[in-house]
């Protein structure tokens, strides 16, 4: 009875290739399955193929080794070269004979001289992977030659969807006259009739044993299963179908680990501990698919005994060392999570939905063992114990090696996407339809959003603009709960645990989930990483920037070691952290400073010159407006409009220097009277603040926002900022374009807003008593303030935060990959 349909897996390995001395060394595209030839065929044949081929590299071993079986034939994948810049290729060559493959061994340096002579036997072949870089060769001009060159190209089983569509429409939209400039172009004849009639065809280019006829070529039509020569027949005239299964990067790293686990598995024997270690037996499950050897029923309740005391035993231990630690937490993990642990296992029939399973497992079993290291690197550096804090940085790092493959998968899909635009562009600039530079996608990496301080509001307002002007900005944080529902563009991720810092109640540091927003990062096209802070999620930030290639911008938003320094009154931890800092800020490509003068201290503490960048803060001059002065003040809290009010606004904690800015309003009010001080926000001194001022004319509004905060700028009279520890200092921008005059010190970013005598005052920041000097002027000369209040607004018309907006997307623009 005729068949409707014959369907072949064209590109499957198996570990004849293999070479077990060279594992550390071999790169991810040379590396073989260890599953032997006569599995991958069972397998192949009970998924449904007809036909089954084995195409190991350079040799017929594979396929050899199941040649006795039905519906087979011989090929092999030829690692050959071009000639001109030794480019890497890969070129599948089926129904071979062994004479052939000899030939082919002699003639595969030169890929010209292998296709003349495969074309001259009539052997069928095909490109592997044609957008695929093996050895940082592969050029526009290079994938050009291999268009004159091939016939049939193959859509990849392994490699990222993009790649194969964007080959997909390139293929189809040639015609004569492009294969008449590309054979001028690079003076090489085609080696075809119609050059420009392309075929596809696909395989799983399986390299694990996990993905077998996952994608696979299909002809209709073809009476006899066993025909070869009829399925290879119509495959050279065209008539073959691709059938794909999307590969992601989770594919490739759930194949990297199967390969690592199946080679280690032979190496040491690990078969022999199956049936006793409750993780191994769910490694061994999700990285083979393979179920264990059944046991007598004596035996299996000896090793179930054994394995459920060795379990007990672990989950009541507290491990210092890495292995012990990765086993216990994979131990609870899977115990507490019996759905997770079925996840791990597979349809026989779609192995290849195990790995978004493995995916979740690796990614829970990497958080708790990274939570329990974070843990002890904050405790210790709580405690002063820098044995301990050096000797878990280590560990830390060596549990980072078991998101290794993930690494490697996500960077070079990301890599492969680029190059394939690249291509794409190039030819669509050929037919006069050039390609739209790829529209930048920020994600702007913070510890901090949703909080009550500058840099929070910095980005709100960020996202603000980006909405008006259709740019795609994303802020990435990591809070516990949802996203704030005020402001939307904002991906939040649940972390994975939390650290309180024991000198500041209430500032937590969240640890953020990598794995996951590595993973949303990529998915959504990212094409810049922006840190706001350089906490765990900046940490975050970086690694991802890292492992996708993409540029990495930082700002400079928080002198947080001058913070480190007086929260625990230790120099030497704020030296450390100006040490870290100057890290951090040295591995990004371009710093904003919003001053000159922050950007001098940067580059004096080693950050290089050439990558720092000037970028002004921005206002709303519309929200904060002094026509906005409405006696707000007098209306909702009581303060009296014949007073001089003194406003402060920001969070209320003790490195904005509020004990002076209390001090000195006290003595303030015993040498004049007619003053009051407004205190907007919260904070971890705000009680302490409240008590301190209790009996003087002060009020502390709490938090306000939107309208409400502008319109107690503009109600307000002067505005009071005490820090020395601000790199810029919104409020004071917020309060000038209110028609405020401000008094700041001399000491950080919030003085460059200011034009001395003009908009306001600048003291030293040292000394209480030249703040009181400077309120006291101001008190007895009202007469200024109305000139002082003009001038404040007319010196911050033109900073507009749009304006910043667009300065810093130009910024982004000037650091984007091509």
């Amino acid at each position: 009875m005729d068949r409707p349909f014959l369907r072949a897996d064209l590109h499957v390995h198996s570990k004849h290739s293999r070479r077990p001395s060279e594992w550390v060394l071999r790169k991810i595209g040379a590396a073989e399955s260890y599953t032997e030839p006569l599995r991958l065929y069972e397998t192949a044949r009970r998924r449904g193929m007809d036909l089954v081929t084995i195409t190991d590299h350079n040799t017929l071993g594979g396929s050899l080794d199941i040649a006795h079986l039905p519906n087979t034939f011989l090929s092999e994948e030829i690692t050959t070269y071009l000639p001109d810049n030794g480019c890497k290729l890969h070129v599948l060559a089926w129904n071979l004979t062994e004479a052939q493959h000899d030939d082919i061994t002699r003639a595969r340096d030169n890929v010209c001289e292998l296709v003349d002579y495969l074309l001259a036997q009539g052997i069928p072949h095909a490109l592997a992977h044609p957008m695929f870089d093996m050895n940082l060769r592969l050029t526009p001009g290079t994938f050009e030659k291999m268009l004159l060159l091939f016939r049939n190209f193959e859509l990849n089983g392994s490699r990222d969807q993009s790649q194969n569509e964007v080959l997909r429409a390139i293929l189809a939209g040639l015609g004569p006259e492009d294969m008449d400039h590309l054979a001028e172009r690079h003076g090489l004849a085609p080696r075809m009739a119609e050059p420009w009639r392309k075929n596809l065809t696909s395989g799983s280019d399986d390299h694990s044993g996990l993905n077998i006829a996952r994608s696979h070529t299909l002809v209709r039509g073809v009476a006899d299963p066993a025909d070869t020569a009829a399925f290879l027949a119509a495959l050279e005239a065209g008539a073959a179908t691709p059938v794909q299964v999307p590969a992601t990067p989770a594919t490739m790293a759930h194949n990297l680990y199967s390969i690592a686990y199946q080679f280690y598995r032979d190496r040491l024997g690990l078969e022999r501990f199956l049936s006793r270690d409750l993780v191994l037996r769910h490694v061994d499950r999700a990285l083979t698919l393979e179920e264990p050897a059944p046991e007598n029923g004596l035996v299996a309740r000896l090793h179930t005994l054994v394995g459920g005391l060795r379990a007990a035993s672990l989950r009541r231990s507290r491990p210092a060392a890495l292995p012990r630690v990765v086993q216990r937490e994979v131990l609870e993990l899977i115990s507490a999570n019996p759905t997770l642990a079925a996840g791990l296992g597979s349809r026989r029939d779609k192995p290849w939905e195990a790995e978004r399973g493995w995916f979740e497992f690796v990614d829970r079993a990497s958080e708790k063992v990274l939570t329990h290291f974070a843990d002890t690197i904050l405790r210790s550096v709580a405690e002063g114990n820098l044995f301990d804090v050096f000797k878990a940085i280590g560990s830390a790092g060596a549990s980072y090696t078991l998101l290794a493959p993930y690494a490697v998968a996500y960077a070079l899909f990301t890599k492969d996407r680029r190059f394939c635009r690249t291509v794409q562009g190039r030819f669509a600039a050929r037919k006069g339809r050039p390609a739209p530079p790829a529209p930048l996608a920020v994600a702007h990496f913070t510890d901090t959003f949703g909080e009550l301080n500058g840099t929070s509001a910095s980005l709100a307002r960020q996202l603000q603009a980006a909405r008006a002007h259709g740019r795609e900005l994303t802020v990435v944080t990591c809070r516990p709960g949802e996203a704030p529902a005020a402001h939307p563009g904002v991906r939040n991720f649940a972390p994975i645990g939390s650290f309180e810092l024991p000198e500041y109640p209430g500032l937590v540091l969240n640890y953020p989930p990598l794995l996951k927003m590595l993973d949303w990062c990529y998915e959504h096209g990212a094409t810049h990483i922006h840190t706001a802070t350089p906490g765990p999620v900046g940490l975050a930030g970086l690694a991802v920037a890292r492992i996708l290639g993409l540029p990495l911008h930082a700002t400079y938003h928080t002198d947080f070691p001058a913070y480190a320094g007086a929260l625990t009154g230790d120099a030497g931890m704020e030296e450390g952290a100006w040490r870290y800092l100057s890290w951090f800020m040295g591995q990004c490509d371009m710093v904003d400073a919003p001053s000159a003068q922050v950007a001098a201290g940067l580059a004096a503490r080693g950050v290089d010159r050439a990558r720092i960048r000037v970028v002004p803060r921005g206002v709303d001059p519309t929200l904060f407006n002094p026509e906005r002065r409405n006696g707000f003040l007098l209306k909702t809290f009581g303060v009296s409009d014949e007073a001089l009010k003194l406003l402060f606004v920001g969070r209320v904690s003790r490195e904005k220097n509020l004990p002076m800015l209390a001090g000195v309003f006290r003595e303030l009010c015993a040498l004049r009277g007619g003053v009051h001080l407004v205190v907007v926000g919260g904070g971890p001194y705000l009680e302490e603040m409240r008590a301190e001022l209790a009996g003087y004319p002060a009020t502390f509004t709490g938090p306000l926002h939107g309208e409400e905060l502008a319109a107690a700028y503009a109600s307000a009279d002067v505005f009071v900022f005490p820090s020395v520890r601000d790199t810029c200092g919104t409020a004071v921008l917020e309060a000038l374009a209110s028609g405020l005059p401000v008094v700041v010190t001399d000491q950080g970013g919030p003085q460059d807003h200011v034009q001395p005598g003009r908009t306001g005052l600048v003291v030293p920041g040292g000394e209480p008593r030249h703040f009181l000097r400077a309120l006291a002027t101001l008190a007895d000369d009202p007469a200024r303030l109305p000139a002082m209040r003009r001038a404040a607004r007319e010196s911050v018309r033109h900073r507009s935060q749009d304006r910043a907006f667009l300065a810093q997307w130009a910024a982004y623009a000037e650091t984007a990959l091509s």
